[in-house]
């Protein structure tokens, strides 16, 4: 054997001194809002994979082979929690027990609201008053006040109903633009202490769609704001966190959740409704039943539209969280229009 040379011995030794760069993390997310969250964080540093195709439905999901062998190989898990995919945590346990997992729901500054059960919902004065008070003051004091009070102020409400568990929560978050900024921040600082070599890079990209999605929220308040007073019965009940967003009032559910069909008594309320306070529109969904729809409007001439609240029209990646947005505003002007 040649002995080293004096530059082998030397390349050698800076080779052993040289720190080792960690890899950028596996990430997985559940739902497609949330990897678009997550991927607006890593930017171009790495794709985040999906769980669940945007077209399957959280409620009944079942896991691939190749889903299982995902979570086994992943460094981060972000996912909304057990409000929405209580039968994700025992997988989540056994595939990913050495995955760092965030349940978003859980995030300080999230806001809460509790699941509604009835089909016709009370206290219409809610979508009204959240919709002037919204309407008025979002564009001016809500991009001041945001960064500093997020958690204090503005999410008083989502604050003292913490202490509810998971099925009482109402698991459709994502569609407050604010929980998703309040999850921007939160995605920025895990993935930069997992990954510290690219946590500079983590906290600027949420910088940059925490603004986005901010400027967002006020285009689309000023957009909605001429049919927030109109009154809407949606498929299920699960806009609760948009009404509340966009100062939108919805009067009704035709059923409690997507993986629920709804009762006769049910349907009896909601037409009712539509009688006494006169809907504008009925919100199907692309999934739901269009019998139960044209049962509920058969012999009216109320106009139907589609929204869709988890964006199972979007691809994958960093702009699907804002189309998702924007796509669901433009349903509801496009039922309002009647068209």
């Amino acid at each position: 054997m040649r002995p080293l040379t004096l530059t082998a011995l030397t390349t050698l030794s800076l080779v052993a001194a040289a720190p080792v760069r960690a890899e950028v993390p596996a990430v997985m997310t559940d739902i497609l809002p949330v990897q678009s969250l997550v991927a607006m964080v890593m930017g171009t540093l790495a794709e985040p994979e999906l769980l669940l195709p945007p077209t399957a439905s959280p409620h009944d999901f079942a896991l691939r082979p190749s889903d299982a062998r995902a979570l086994s190989e992943a460094d981060v898990v972000f996912w909304i929690g057990s409000s929405l995919t209580p039968w994700l945590a025992d997988p989540l346990a056994a595939l990913a027990g050495d995955a760092v997992q965030v349940s978003l729901d859980r995030v300080d500054g999230t806001t809460l609201l509790p699941r509604r059960a009835e089909a016709v919902f009370g206290g219409h004065d809610h979508g009204d008053d959240h919709g002037d008070d919204h309407g008025d003051d979002h564009g001016d004091d809500h991009g001041d006040d945001h960064g500093d009070d997020h958690g204090d102020e503005d999410h008083d409400h989502g604050d003292h109903a913490a202490e509810l568990s998971a099925d009482q929560i109402d698991a459709h978050l994502w569609l407050d633009p604010d929980n998703a900024r309040v999850w921007l921040a939160e995605i920025a600082a895990v993935l930069g202490r997992i990954d510290p070599d690219n946590a500079a890079s983590y906290a600027a990209n949420a910088a940059a769609a925490d603004a986005s999605i901010l400027a967002l929220e006020a285009e689309l308040t000023q957009t909605l704001s001429p049919v927030s007073a109109n009154r809407y019965v949606v498929f299920h009940d699960a806009y609760q966190y948009f009404e509340a967003a966009f100062g939108l009032t919805v009067t009704g559910a035709i059923s409690q959740s997507d993986a629920t069909a709804p009762s006769p008594a049910r349907l009896r309320d909601l037409s009712a409704l539509i009688a006494s306070e006169g809907a504008t529109c009925v919100l199907a969904e692309p999934q739901s039943s269009e019998g139960l729809v044209a049962a509920l409007t058969e012999g009216g001439d109320l106009p139907i539209g589609v929204l869709d609240p988890i964006g199972a029209g979007q691809m994958p990646g960093d702009t699907a969280y804002v189309g998702m947005l924007r796509d669901m505003a433009a349903a509801v002007l496009t039922c309002n229009d009647g068209s």
